[in-house]
């Protein structure tokens, strides 16, 4: 029997489409091609063409499209459910809340002026306090934080087991005392030498002073000394020497004061009458005083000079510079370094393969030729002017007028800090670790160490 044909019908351009363009792109387009094609079928045969893979992945996707759906819900339920999400409604959540919206200036468009909008409120209720340069939220909370440390210092009842913390009850109140207080840092400066601006001094016996002042009180002339994490290796301590900036070691807040001397000419001149204040309050002659000092201020001038600058040691890869110790022994001559670090870091025991890391070893090349270069009594001036004025701000009334002055110019404040918040930070300053561990016994809730671990 014959095949029946299929039925077919010629495609015209007004009842119908026109064919399909060939699949392989081997048409041109401006081709015209005129052929035959079946006529309509049903849905079903062509929904019965389609292969059963791609049925079952449509099954799938469906499947999943409700699974989605339904854990969406699930969680959402969920969520609402869970007290944690909820509101927090705590007294201190509330007073958190309360000081942001404090902090706002509604009035104001975020989208003109966003500092304004974030912390305008907080600006204009909180001027900038007598004898303060600045002011933020941080010092906001130190003072609030001074005012909780003063009342646990003054606790006559209080009794720790701790050495360390009942240390920092009997430093306190030696501070508050201001009747001849200076008198235990004059005999202080007898015991390591003298100072020339008040007396005599040992002219031999520069390298001991230089240890004692900087490896016993902690002053920094000439260079800074610590021990802390390689930043080449964190994982490990190591000794590092920096020059006097790399850590704040000028008495000055920046070399630029010393280097630009027409635009800083009253800072300098209010420097000047700062140091001949103290040195005539110390028992100097007035002056004597002022020639020396002078030469001092010059002196500290030479080193600023040749002070890394802060754009440089913003860079570690170009000051960082690990050697052994008899390295910078041959690096830096003037100073007998493994009998200074010895003193500085004892008990540790030091060899001179002991590796060190050098901010700068340009500088300290240059600081040992300064050195060697100086005159005995301008560098005794200047290792006890260091110790001097690091213990100015412990002494009594007189000092602390002195610093009001200098304050008045570099910053223009007008007023000095009350005695109590200064003695908290001298007892801060050298008992640190005991004066935090009181306040925390004092003020954290034993939970918070387990509620900030759950936020980490």
């Amino acid at each position: 029997l014959p095949q029946q044909m299929p039925d077919y019908k010629r495609a015209t351009l007004q009842d119908d489409e026109g064919p399909e363009p060939a699949r392989d792109g081997s048409a041109s387009p401006d081709s015209v091609e005129v052929g035959f094609r079946k006529g309509p079928e049903p849905w079903l045969s062509r929904l019965a063409s389609r292969s059963q893979l791609e049925l079952v992945l449509c099954a799938v996707a469906v499947s999943l499209a409700l699974l989605l759906g339904i854990a969406v819900i699930a969680l959402a339920i969920q969520y609402r459910r869970d007290p944690s999400h909820s509101t927090c409604l705590t007294d201190a959540c509330v007073r958190v809340a309360s000081k942001i919206l404090e902090a706002l200036d509604s009035e104001t468009d975020p989208c003109q002026d966003f500092y304004q909008y974030s912390c305008g409120g907080w600006i204009k209720r909180n001027p900038l306090p007598n004898g303060r340069s600045k002011w933020s939220t941080f010092n906001s909370i130190w003072d609030q934080n001074q005012a909780i440390m003063k009342h646990l210092l003054e606790n006559t009842t209080f009794n720790s087991s701790s050495e360390a913390e009942r240390k920092t009850q009997r430093d306190y109140p030696s501070c508050l005392q201001e009747q001849k207080i200076e008198q235990p840092l004059m005999e202080l400066i007898d015991k390591i030498g003298g100072w020339n601006v008040t007396g005599s001094w040992n002219q031999t016996s520069f390298m001991e002073v230089l240890k004692m002042v900087s490896g016993t009180y902690r002053a920094t002339p000439f260079f800074t000394v610590y021990v802390g994490a390689d930043s080449k290796s964190s994982n490990s301590n190591i000794i590092q020497v920096g020059t006097l900036a790399w850590r704040g070691g000028l008495f000055l807040p920046s070399r630029d004061y010393y280097l630009n001397k027409t635009a800083n000419e009253r800072v300098l001149a209010a420097s000047l009458d700062y140091m001949v204040e103290l040195g005539t309050l110390l028992g100097g002659a007035p002056e004597p005083t002022r020639l020396q000092m002078r030469q001092v201020l010059d002196f500290e001038t030479q080193l600023a000079n040749i002070t890394v600058p802060q754009a440089e040691r913003r860079d570690d890869e170009k000051i960082y510079h690990k050697m052994s110790i008899a390295e910078l022994q041959t690096l830096a001559p003037a100073v007998d370094w493994l009998d200074y670090l010895s003193y500085a870091l004892a008990p540790l025991e030091l060899a001179d393969t002991e590796p060190v890391v050098v901010y700068g070893d340009a500088y300290l090349q240059q600081v040992s030729d300064l050195i060697n270069g100086t005159d005995r009594s301008i560098l005794n001036n200047y290792v006890i002017w260091n110790l001097v004025q690091k213990t100015a701000s412990s002494l009594d009334q007189r000092f602390e007028t002195a610093q009001e002055r200098l304050r008045g110019t570099l910053y223009g404040t007008t007023s000095c800090t009350p005695r109590w918040q200064t003695c908290i930070s001298n007892t801060d300053d050298t008992l640190g670790f005991a004066l935090g561990s009181l306040f925390v016994k004092a003020t954290f809730d034993r939970d918070s160490k387990a509620i900030v671990r759950t936020l980490l």
